[in-house]
């Protein structure tokens, strides 16, 4: 297997453009927010790290998409086929580690394992939340396959895509118009860390509780669980504000799957992300102010209103003076608009989704639960079964968003498990 991939792409090199979002990662990257994410999947038994290996050889094989290195050109970066080979090994690595740098040569994923858990970190250049998981649900069943020879032998995860769908630009194709249009002018948030942690660290935390004793509760008062707990992290963050900064708002960030709302099957990035918004003026109850944000959310994900901010966006790099402008300065053009974007998120909240692997795969998997990169708040949201996973990211030296949200779904009787990772302060 390794000698059919290497000689595959030592006898031909391709290169591909990168997307407009990819491009804002690059030029943003930096030691703490390493724009790397990672998605888990927990056996019901140990990991053999040796099949495990093997695995990932074979998926590279159906995912070749991330067999890439990215290089720098004189106008924007590009990738193109590498022959490295990914190596596994037991997880001995920060979560979300950097896999980009630009003068090492490198692959910007890595597999490794701990226990009954498969990790697969990688670099969001690379492809979205949905892409990754693909990938390492590919990864999954080819472990599973080569631990029970002659089992899982007519079931599929992956979306059956060509090379050329795989490899699609969906902005590209999907999005671009001629007229450019004012984007919304939103506030500067609240943000509710205060001082960070030393030596660009994370901490990570993952919070778990049924689902059963939380999506009654969103269904009682007509809300999608996104917004409820969308809802309690917005009364999280509201009792770590001074009185005197109560007039600021808190806006949550929302990525959105694109594949949703148009046929593509891209394994590179298709996302979009809707901000909501609220100010702490006066009372409201957890259950007025979930009503509130399910209706904004739902309000911006019409296809109207996503189709207009992603044509703005694509449509700029079309403008002739940004096209003929150096990398090097077009990066610093980039950081500054998205560091400016930032200060108008508190918390950036990413649904994953229900995870619903083939039922022969489900018998052998305990969970899944990620985490994503941050220089703020972030958390990742998985269900499977009657498992609610959050992945929480975060940056600062005071954890009382943390301990809030834990607070009100204890108090609330919701039965929780939480785990968090050791720092240096």
């Amino acid at each position: 297997m390794p000698h059919m991939f290497q000689t595959r792409y030592m006898e031909s090199t391709n290169w591909y453009k990168i997307d407009n979002v990819a491009k804002v990662f690059l030029a943003t990257v930096d030691k703490r927010d390493t724009r790397a994410m990672r998605v888990t999947c927990t056996l019901k038994e140990e990991v053999d790290p040796e099949l495990l290996k093997q695995a990932v050889l074979s998926a590279i094989e159906d995912r070749p998409q991330m067999q890439v290195r990215i290089r720098r050109g004189l106008f924007w970066h590009y990738m193109e086929d590498t022959s490295i080979l990914p190596t596994v090994r037991e997880e001995d690595d920060r979560i979300c580690p950097l896999l980009y740098t630009p003068s090492k040569t490198m692959l910007h994923y890595q597999v490794t394992y701990f226990g009954r858990r498969i990790n697969l970190d990688i670099f969001h250049v690379l492809t979205d939340g949905t892409g990754a998981m693909e990938f390492l649900n590919i990864i999954v069943l080819d472990y599973l396959r080569l631990k029970y020879p002659g089992k899982f032998t007519d079931i599929t995860v992956h979306s059956g895509a060509s090379d050329g769908e795989l490899n699609q630009d969906s902005y590209r194709q999907f999005f671009g118009s001629k007229n450019l249009s004012g984007s919304s002018d939103n506030k500067v948030a609240y943000h509710p860390g205060g001082i960070k942690l030393p030596y660009n660290q994370l901490q990570f935390f993952e919070i778990m509780f049924p689902t059963s004793q939380v999506l009654p509760r969103a269904k009682e008062i007509k809300v999608s669980l996104t917004s409820y707990l969308g809802a309690l992290w917005m009364l999280a963050i509201r009792d770590e504000m001074p009185p005197r900064r109560r007039n600021m708002p808190v806006t949550i960030s929302l990525p959105v799957n694109l594949r949703n709302y148009y046929p593509s099957k891209t394994a590179r990035n298709f996302f979009n992300s809707v901000t909501v918004t609220h100010v702490f003026d006066s009372d409201i109850t957890l259950e007025e102010l979930a009503a509130e944000f399910d209706a904004e959310f739902k309000s911006k994900l019409t296809e109207e209103n996503v189709k207009k901010q992603m044509d703005n966006f694509e449509t700029m790099e079309y403008v002739a003076p940004v096209r003929v402008v150096p990398l090097i300065i077009k990066q610093r053009v980039v950081r500054f608009f998205a560091r400016k974007a930032a200060k108008k998120v508190s918390l950036t909240f990413s649904n994953m989704g229900v995870q619903r692997p083939p039922a022969e795969v489900a018998e052998r998997v305990d969970n899944y639960s990620g985490f994503c990169s941050t220089n703020t708040v972030f958390s990742t949201m998985f269900s499977y079964g009657d498992k609610l996973t959050l992945g929480v990211s975060y940056a600062y030296i005071n954890t009382g968003v943390v301990k809030n949200f834990v607070r009100y779904l204890s108090e609330s009787g919701v039965d929780i498990t939480v785990s968090a990772t050791e720092v240096i302060k």
